[in-house]
């Protein structure tokens, strides 16, 4: 089956080959009035050729119909049209089979065949017919007349309904294509959309994650050493009133310093320049993508809109790329980020001297070696390596209280390196009583922190006894 320009459905409504039914009603007149016409010249015809008037009305009748099937067999309707062309019938199922045909899918090739022929036919008839009159006397202008009329009838019945038929097939496929194009770009916008929302979710998530992390560096280690000089200034309140005075002070200290710590972070958590600033922002574009999206579904629901759609789709897919991108950078910073917008700044490898130091207050025995030279290094870098000796520090406390440890620390040429090594813990009763609790996710958090500056990380026990925990971070 060929097309004419109707629009294809993936479920037609019309009966057998049409598509709806007012294509249907449509070639249903079309082949009533060429049937009438063909029944009307059927009659001359009839006379001419010494036949019954009857006969002649019949065949001008079966004849015209057959315009009713231009949509499936444009080429027969085309060639009865040339077939009873000398019978001088049959007009206009020849100009309708014509553009019929010029507007199918068929090869252009055939499309030229058959209106060469249509062509021919026409220009004979018209050539033999008019000679004929101007012979008799029916005609009285000059000899140029014949040709003049004969060329100017057959272009006149070919031409006009080949050309319209072209420019309608290639105004249906540009429609076509362009329908295609936009269908093509709102799926691609929706998935662009989708994938804005999942990396919008995973910042979230990435988000939630370095909260966590930051708050149990903060309280885990601060509280630790608080519940350790706790522990101490109760067994030393009557023997040593002023190291109990001191042991308190350490405390208060500390505890106005976790509260600090944790106050800077609650702070990032409600300004907009932060985190959830970025992921509101990546959510804010996929919604927005999405009612894009929606929009040109609704605005390509016709033929004429398709070229409308295409622009559309694309401003749709520049706010998903947009979105992806604002996902992809919330993802990027830490709660702790750097500098501007009210990002509270982390600690640095500075600062490793007093953490040692709270530490050694707290009872530990603890000794910080440095080796290569001190530099300054990122913001992440410098604030990683310092939380992974806070923690490892804290985890001495909670299970390895009383046990030597040695903070190392390595700056090499293309990365730095540092090492907490506690030896095996005293006997039970001999160090402090204090039992830490603790909820597994210190080693964990170190882990992760290290991993996503493309560092190594290693953890685990000792042939001595004791824990190590060995991190390289790349400068």
């Amino acid at each position: 089956m060929t097309t004419t320009g109707e629009e294809h459905t993936a479920a037609g409504t019309g009966p057998w080959w049409w598509v709806r039914w007012r294509s249907a009603v449509l070639d249903a007149g079309l082949a009533l009035a060429s049937a009438a016409e063909c029944g009307g010249e059927g009659v001359r015809f009839a006379h001419d050729a010494g036949l019954p008037v009857p006969i002649g009305v019949v065949f001008g009748v079966i004849a015209g119909s057959v315009l009713l099937v231009r949509r499936k067999w444009p080429i027969a309707v085309v060639l009865v049209s040339i077939a009873i062309t000398p019978a001088q019938m049959g007009f206009l199922m020849g100009l309708v089979g014509l553009y019929t045909l010029a507007a199918s899918e068929l090869p252009r090739r055939t499309t030229a065949a058959l209106a060469a022929m249509s062509f021919a036919g026409m220009l004979i008839v018209t050539f033999v017919r008019t000679h004929q009159g101007v012979m008799s006397g029916d005609v009285t202008m000059g000899d140029w007349f014949v040709p003049f009329a004969s060329i100017t009838t057959a272009i006149g019945m070919t031409a006009p309904p080949v050309l319209l038929g072209l420019y309608m097939g290639a105004r249906r496929r540009l429609m076509e294509s362009l329908r295609e194009r936009a269908d093509s770009l709102e799926r691609e916008l929706q998935l662009l959309a989708e994938r804005a929302e999942e990396r919008a979710e995973w910042a979230r998530n990435e988000e939630r994650t370095r909260i966590a992390r930051e708050m149990h560096d903060v309280v885990a280690h601060r509280v630790s050493l608080m519940v350790v000089h706790a522990a101490a200034l109760q067994a030393i309140a009557r023997k040593d009133p002023e190291k109990a005075v001191k042991n308190a002070a350490l405390v208060g200290d500390m505890g106005r310093q976790a509260l600090t710590e944790l106050r800077e972070m609650l702070g990032v958590l409600r300004s907009g320049n932060g985190a959830d600033g970025r992921v509101s922002a990546a959510s804010s574009s996929a919604s927005s993508s999405a009612a894009l999206s929606s929009t040109s579904s609704s605005s390509s629901s016709s033929s004429g809109s398709a070229v409308a759609a295409v622009p559309l789709a694309a401003v749709g897919v520049a706010a998903a790329v947009a979105a992806s991108r604002a996902a992809d950078g919330s993802g990027a910073g830490a709660v702790s980020g750097a500098g501007a917008g009210g990002v509270v700044e982390g600690p640095c490898l500075a600062e490793l001297d007093e953490l040692v130091g709270q530490s050694a207050a707290a009872g530990m025995v603890v000794a910080l070696s440095v080796e290569g030279d001190v530099r300054a290094y990122a913001r992440e870098i410098e604030q990683t390596a310092y939380r992974v000796v806070q923690e490892a520090l804290t985890n001495v406390h909670k299970h390895a209280a009383g046990a030597k440890t040695y903070v190392r620390l390595a700056h090499r040429m293309s990365e730095i390196a540092m090492q907490v090594e506690n030896e095996c813990p005293p006997e039970v009763g001999a160090g402090s009583s204090v039992r830490l609790p603790s909820g597994g996710n210190g080693l964990l958090g170190m882990k992760e922190r290290v991993a996503a500056l493309g560092g190594v990380f290693v953890s685990g026990p000792t042939d001595a006894g004791g824990f190590r925990v060995s991190a390289v971070i790349p400068a």
